[in-house]
Order: structure tokens, then sequence, then C-alpha cells
């Protein structure tokens, strides 16, 4: 995982040749946890007038994807513990494994004024610390290449393995940055210069930053259990899935919280106390629906909406439900009609009518509101598992699309805007996401086609067109890429 002495004398002497004329001068790099990331010392009397660092790290020749751009104030260096009198450190993070990387500085002091450095950083090759030889995340086969003058809003996207930390690659199929140190990073985020973490097994939050540095802090609740599922962007913090304890019964993926990173509980939501509340109130008998101790939710995705301070759940067996978020009362309910949740009046009246044509959530994973304003979800088209003996599972589709909805609240009503399905061509049943970037790029994952054997990222530009598409082989579940979202290491400021 580390490159050897030799490199690294190799590599001081480079830095200690590549010394400015400004008054701070490289004086070593050492390795960091992983070969991604090269630890470099700075000296010189004027560091205190630093306002920040930037790091570019040139491409690959015949690379399509941007440089690696990263902007750290002076700020986030000192809150990491990397300025000292006279000493700075500066974690350079996206290098190419195995390679000797071109890497610019440029150092911005307070005055205006600013101070270029330069350092050839050779790194060792990547060795997976999972040891999963199965999942060869540095040797995907290419079935579309990225090719030179496509235009694309990403060029770094980071899959979320279910078997170590995230891993984040770029639009040429190379790895970009992955660290030891969690063992499931299904349910994670990315902000502030760090991926949050949570446990699968324990109520507990990882923080994991991009230098390697990692940190745990217990999720300050008494009732939830553990993490599942996705990490989502809310309006105060983060919107986790968790399951939760009542009367020593287990609420199972019925349970919304949004958190910080260090653990603290800024609001929740229960959804069978507020699905039972409404349909109780509504005449219907709520315990033929909502039944603690049953997956019959199966929670995976929430999404905020600005727009009308709302929250949008994934109910994989049942609908997509949004609820305000400061009351938790039900707004409305999309879904398929054909399923057991409709033949209940007062979940019924909630339902949006889908204009003809347009394909109903099924199965659906990885909510969120497009630039635009859409409702955008990867629509896995798998009917129901876990319904009462007897009741409607609902429609099961022969394939997977990426589905974006408008919805008029007024009417009731929904249309499906647009929808790709790669010519019907892939089926992913389980897990999966669909996510835009700047441009309305948006990044596809199956993480379970060809019967689960394989997990296909695709990219595709603004009018839906593939500009990549890169296969890796599913050794179980969804570990190889639950889901997977664009990161902006080209142009990434850490404050």
């Amino acid at each position: 995982m580390r490159v050897s002495s030799r490199l690294v004398v190799a590599l001081t002497a480079i830095a200690l040749s590549a010394c400015g004329s400004g008054g701070i001068s490289l004086v070593s790099s050492q390795p960091g946890p992983s070969p991604f990331i090269s630890l470099l010392r700075l000296s010189g009397q004027n560091i205190t007038d630093l306002a920040g660092v930037e790091f570019t790290i040139a491409p690959k020749p015949g690379s399509v994807s941007k440089a690696v751009d990263v902007w750290y104030s002076i700020a986030a260096l000192e809150a990491r513990g990397y300025v000292t009198t006279g000493s700075l450190v500066v974690p350079v993070f996206g290098l190419y494994a195995g390679y000797v990387n071109q890497v610019s500085l440029r150092l911005q002091f307070q005055d205006g004024t600013a101070q270029p450095l330069a350092i050839d950083i050779p790194t060792a090759a990547y060795v997976d610390p999972t040891d999963f030889g199965d999942i060869p995340y540095s040797h995907p086969t290419i079935l579309k290449k990225r090719v030179a003058g496509s235009v694309l809003g990403f060029d770094f996207f980071v899959m979320k393995s279910g078997v170590e930390s995230p891993i984040v690659l770029d639009t040429d199929g190379e790895i970009r940055w992955a660290v030891p140190g969690v063992a499931n990073a299904t349910s994670s985020a990315f902000q502030n210069g760090e991926f949050v973490i949570g446990d699968a097994a324990t109520p507990t939050v990882h923080r994991l930053q991009l230098d390697g540095t990692l940190t745990q802090n217990a999720l300050q609740s008494t009732t939830y259990t553990m993490f599942h599922h996705n990490i989502d962007p809310g309006k105060r913090g983060l919107l986790c899935e968790v399951n939760a304890t009542d009367s020593s019964v287990t609420n199972i993926e019925t349970t919304v919280a949004e958190i910080t990173d260090s653990g603290s509980i800024l609001n929740q939501w229960d959804l069978a106390a507020i699905l039972s509340t409404y349909m109780l109130s509504q005449g219907d008998d709520a315990s033929a629906f909502a039944r603690p101790g049953v997956d019959w939710f199966h929670n995976n995705a929430t999404t905020y909406d600005q727009s009308d301070d709302s929250i949008i759940v994934s109910s994989r067996e049942n609908f997509v439900i949004k609820i305000d978020y400061r009351t938790g009362n039900i707004i409305w309910i999309l879904g398929d009609p054909t399923k057991y949740w409709y033949t209940f009046p007062s979940l019924r009246a909630k339902a949006l009518t889908l204009a003809p044509g347009g394909l109903y959530p099924i199965g659906q994973h990885g909510l969120s509101i497009t630039s635009d304003g859409l409702l955008m979800l990867f629509n896995d088209g798998q009917g129901s598992l876990n319904q009462p003996a007897g009741a409607s599972a609902g429609q099961t589709r022969t394939y997977s699309a990426v589905s974006a909805y408008s919805i008029d609240e007024k009417s009731m009503t929904a249309q499906e805007v647009w929808n790709f399905d790669y010519g019907q061509s892939l089926y992913s049943p389980f897990c999966s996401s669909a996510y835009e970037s700047p441009g309305q790029s948006i990044l596809v994952d199956y993480a379970v086609a060809d019967e689960t054997t394989q997990t296909r990222l695709v990219g595709l530009d603004s009018s839906h067109n593939v500009v990549f598409d890169f296969e890796y082989p599913n050794v179980t579940l969804c570990d190889t890429s639950w889901n997977a979202l664009p990161i902006g290491f080209d142009n990434l400021t850490i404050n």
C-alpha cells in the first residue's frame, strides 16, 4: 500500500529541486494510507500569510477526464492539524496509483499574491485492502469508452461499496481514491471534504476524510440500532434510513432520521406511525398495512424538496410518498395502483394519477430532485416481495429505467416527463441509482444487472446519450456498487 523507501528518497529530491522563490518551499512528501494520497510538507516564514492552497494533478496522456483540482482554505488545513509554526502539510489526493503524477501547487496569500510550486509524485500500485479479488475496481470491462470531445457534466464518481470504503473513479475508468478503514460503505454521503458513513451493524457514524483520517461518533439516540440503505442531503443535515426499536419490537426500515455528521439527531419521521395515524383517522384498519417487526415498508431513499419544505420517501414495497417536513402530514402518494396499498381507501385518496404512457415507480431507488424540479428515480421494475399472503405484489417489468416526473398537486396528477430505459436491455431489480450532475448529465448505476452477476456504470449526457459504459463483476447482493453518484474532484473546495 505504501511506496518504497527508495521512492520516498527520490520524491524528496524532486520536491527539493522544485522549490519556488516565493518564500515557501517543498521539503518532502510522504505516502498516505493508500497510493492515491500523498502528504506534502512545506516550510517558510510566511506560511502564516497564506489564505489557502490549490493543487492540480495532471491527467494521464490520452485521458478524457479533467484534472483533479482542489482548493484547501488555510482554516480547513488548520482544523485538520496540518499547520504549525513555519510548517504546512498539504494532503494531495486523487493521484493515479502506480504512476509518476505531475502535481502543481498554487499558494494563495492573503494579500492576493500567489506562489506556484511543482512536484512529481510517484505512487505504488493499488492492492485492494479487502483482498476481494472478484471485484477488480481497477480493471472494469469498458463496454463503451468515453471519447475526447464528449460533453459530460461530471468527470469523477463515487461507487458505494458493500465490502469496503467508497471508491472514487474517473470517467476513463481509473480509480482515483480509495482507503482502508470501513468494511461497508453502503450507507454513505459526501459533504465538506469527507464521507459520512452509517454503520451497517451498529448506531455509529464514521467520518472518513479525503486524507484517509477516520473518526467515529455514536448516534445520539437510544432507539436506533443500525443504518441501512441510503444517506441523502436533507434540509439541515443528512437524511438516513435507520432501524429502531419500540417496546422491544424492531421497526424494520420504516424510520427516517436527519442527523449531523457527528451523530446528533435533528429530526425524525416514523413512517409506520405517520401512516397508521392517518389511516385510522380515515376509518381504515391500519394494522392490516403497517406491520411492526415485518419488512412491510422497506425504505431505501429519502430526498428533501426545498420548493415546499417536504421530504419524499421511497418505500420499495409500496410507493413513493411525500410528507410535510415539519408536520409529517401526507401530501401525496405515487405508486403502482395494482399493489396491495391501493386497496385501502385512505391511501387511495392520496394517490396521484399518472398520465397515460408513463411508468409507475416499481421497486424504485435513488430519489432526487433534478435541477429543473423533476422527481427523478431509478425505476427498478421489481414487484413487491413481502406483502401479506394473498395480497397483490403488483407489476414486475423485464427491464429497468430512469424515470423523471412532474407533479401537479392541485390536480393530484403526475406525468413521466422522460425516461431512459437503454432500449429495455438491462434489468437491475434491486438497489441501483440515477443522479444528476451539473449540465443535466446523469450517472446511472445498474447495481445487479445480468441476473445480479454484473454491475454497470453508465454516463449519460444532457440528451441521454450514452457517453461511457463500464462493467464490473458483482459478487453478492449489491456489494460492488449499491449506488453511485457524481463527485466534483475537478472543482472541489474544502473550507
